[in-house]
């Protein structure tokens, strides 16, 4: 057996993750192992891994294989595993093109929240169709130290919360996942998002994910807080017949959202190869245990 594993090292609006490719689903990524590579100084570093597996090969998406080669095993930086992740979605889909299984144009992408269709487009941006928003009824609050704030439930393939505050500085450091209420809202944990306005149909966001921290960029959240802000300035493409579009500022850079009459959300924005190399499996080895 080889004691070298590929790697690779990519980014979406400074959402990084770890890509390693696995098309037969032979390497075993136990969540340790997954933190040891994450982990920004002991390890190569990223918010989470993208496992690129074959559909078939793994399964969790033997199911998806006829509508999508490929399936997505994310991961969070703390090795526990994700439903969905939007800006990892488009990542994969570039590492795809990289690696010659795709080319430019659409493609199909296996993740815990179903098959999302990906756009590689000739100018490096991707679009993701990321599938419909689910708003769930009942009040939510987010809180941060003294402040609290209502916040809107929205699902994305994975939960969220979305408040809108007047300063982004009011999201403390996000060190530790804000506390919400109640409890029964999110018995999996939380993505919560803290908005503010930048002008018309223009927000901006800093996120904690659950299972990493504060992110540079979240495409789900991105997505949940365009629908919230959407319902918030009365607009429901559903009833209108009319498209709505919200750029998206995060800390990384720039996403840009639509929401289309039929209740199907586009993300845009880009995917970025930084870098590749070998991980010493006896170092992973040893991390795992």
């Amino acid at each position: 057996m080889s004691t070298r594993i590929a790697f690779l090292k990519g980014h979406g609006t400074e959402n990084d993750f770890v890509i390693v490719p696995d098309p037969e689903n032979v390497i075993d990524l136990p969540p340790a192992a997954v933190a040891a590579l994450c982990d920004r100084r002991a390890g190569i570093g990223g918010d989470g891994l993208l496992h690129v597996v074959r559909s078939a090969a793994h399964p969790e998406a033997k199911g998806m294989a006829a509508e999508a080669e490929w399936f997505m095993d994310y991961r969070n930086g703390d090795g526990s595993i994700a439903e969905m992740c939007g800006n990892g979605v488009r990542v994969f889909a570039r590492y795809l093109q990289h690696a010659g299984h795709a080319t430019e144009g659409d493609l199909a992408v296996a993740t815990r929240g179903g098959v999302k269709t990906v756009r590689l487009a000739k100018d490096g941006d991707v679009t993701v169709g990321m599938g419909r928003a689910l708003l769930p009824e009942g009040d939510v609050e987010v809180s941060v130290g003294e402040r609290s704030w209502p916040a809107r439930n929205v699902n994305m393939g994975n939960p969220h919360a979305v408040a809108f505050v007047e300063d982004l500085a009011h999201a403390g450091t996000l060190y530790d996942a804000p506390p919400f209420s109640p409890a029964s809202a999110y018995p999996d944990g939380v993505n919560v998002e803290f908005v503010v306005d930048r002008g018309p149909r223009h927000v901006a966001l800093r996120v904690h994910e659950r299972g990493s921290g504060e992110t540079r960029s979240c495409g789900t959240g991105a997505c949940a807080v365009a629908v919230a802000t959407a319902r918030r300035d009365g607009l429901d493409p559903a009833v209108t017949g009319t498209p709505a579009t919200y750029t998206v500022d995060v800390p990384g850079g720039t996403l840009v959202i639509t929401e289309r009459p039929d209740g199907e959300i586009e993300m845009t924005g880009p995917a970025v190869i930084v870098a590749e190399g070998e991980i010493d499996r006896e170092w992973l080895e040893t991390a795992a245990r």
